[in-house]
This record gives C-alpha cells, structure tokens and sequence, in this order.
C-alpha cells in the first residue's frame, strides 16, 4: 500500500468518526492529537493529555446544565449524585465504546499488546480529548452539541436518584463501580412472546457471575428487574459480610 492510500484510508477513517460524533474538524491533525494517547509518542505537545484536562471541564459544564434544565426541581445532592455517575470512567468508557474510539486510537507497542483499545482509562480519557479538542476548535456550542448528543437520553430518561434510592441501573453502577471497580454488563439472554407483544428476558453479570435477571415488555424495563435483583443480592451479601464480625463477637462474649 503506497502513502497516498494510507493517508486516503486514515482520511476515510476519521471521516466516520467525525459522522458519528456528528462534528466535522477544520483542522484533522487536532482530531489526531485528542486520539493520541501518551504511550504512542515522548513529546509532551504530540499526545492528548492536555486536551483530555480541557475536555473534562467541558463535559463537567455541559452535563451539570443539561441535567438542571432536565430536572430544575431536583436538589443538588441528587444532582450531584447522578452527575458523577454520568462523567464517572465506567460511563464514558461505555459511550467512547459505543462511538468505535478504540479503533482510531495511535497507542504505543506496550499498550498494543496489553489490549489497550479496550481498556476503560484510556478510552475515557480520549472521549475527554476529542471532547476538548472540538470546544478548542469549535467553541462551546461545537462542544455542547456533541455531548447532549451522547447524554441527553440517560440525562432525560432517568430521574436523579435520591440518598439510599433511585433506579435500579444507576444504583448497581455505582455499588459496582466503588466496590468491585468494573462494570455492570447486560445481555438479552432470550425473548418470547409476539412480535406485537414481545418479552425479553435480560441477565446482568459483573466479572462474568450472573447477578440478576429481569423481564420486561421493553429492553429498558428488563434491565431495570435484573437490576433490581443484583443490587438486593449484592446488598445482602454485604450485609452478611458486615453481621459476620459482630456474630463472631457475640459468641465469644456468650463464652
């Protein structure tokens, strides 16, 4: 393959980015940088952390708005809460996934090898970058634009949980997220029924064990019932966890 077709392919490649980002860049070579992770070069002004620290402002901005003109009657703690749900490294991970990024990052061999197109560090981080590489291009309306693109229905669609309660989903990637550090995976594990009046049947697993199943009319609302059963499941276990010392204690105390 001779230059020019490698440089018409990257072209190609970047064009579907930008069609799926629904932002098309003046300045490619800036979209490079945001996709450039810091393994692939040594020069400090070559690679995206920078434009990653922007990019994380903006994100923080845009989702905080979109959320207060979502649910203006929410306090902030709830806000708050779902906030750092939406911009936490699991969550963008996902959306980074869903858009394909892993695909056009430039990595160094270290990380080639260890998979590091599917690690969640680095594909947050490079959403962050191209998040901040189109404000640093476009202004904040660019930049705003494409972020309520990726968040507006999860902004829209789930209430900002309150303190001990709130949806299911939300609840479980946060109990998963701060005590096993991964995510939560959904998969249809069958449908019956109808195509008019169609059932799922949808289990979600973390680290591979199955943690709750649920059924639903909708995908939504069967995530929703698996999640329900893992988060009841993971509270117990906890709470069995947390009643073991104690139990221990009160039979030595009896002895």
């Amino acid at each position: 393959m001779t230059r020019v077709d490698l440089e018409e392919e990257e072209s190609a490649a970047e064009a579907r980015l930008e069609e799926r980002l629904g932002y098309a860049f003046r300045d490619r070579e800036l979209l490079r940088t945001a996709l450039t992770h810091r393994s692939h070069t040594a020069g400090p002004g070559a690679q995206n952390e920078t434009l990653e620290f922007l990019g994380d402002a903006v994100l923080g901005l845009v989702v905080t708005e979109l959320l207060v003109r979502a649910w203006p009657r929410v306090g902030e703690g709830r806000l708050t809460r779902r906030r750092a749900s939406l911009v936490s490294a699991i969550s963008l991970a996902q959306r980074a996934a869903a858009l394909g990024l892993g695909e056009f990052l430039l990595l160094g061999r270290g990380e080639e090898k260890t998979r590091g197109r599917e690690k969640p560090s680095i594909l947050a981080g490079a959403l962050e970058a191209v998040l901040g590489s189109i404000f640093f291009e476009g202004g904040f309306e660019a930049a705003r634009g494409v972020v309520e693109r990726l968040f507006r229905e999860e902004v829209i669609g789930v209430e900002p949980p309150a303190y001990g309660g709130g949806e299911f989903k939300t609840q479980l990637q946060e109990i998963v997220q701060r005590d096993l550090h991964a995510a939560p995976e959904y998969s249809i594990s069958s449908t019956s029924g109808p195509d008019h009046a169609r059932e799922f049947h949808v289990e979600v697993s973390v680290a591979g064990r199955v943690l709750g199943r649920g059924s639903g009319s909708s995908k939504k609302i069967a995530e929703s019932g698996a999640a329900r059963e893992a988060v009841e499941l993971l509270r117990a276990e906890a709470g069995e966890a947390a009643s073991a010392p104690r139990a221990l204690s009160a039979a030595r105390t009896r002895a």
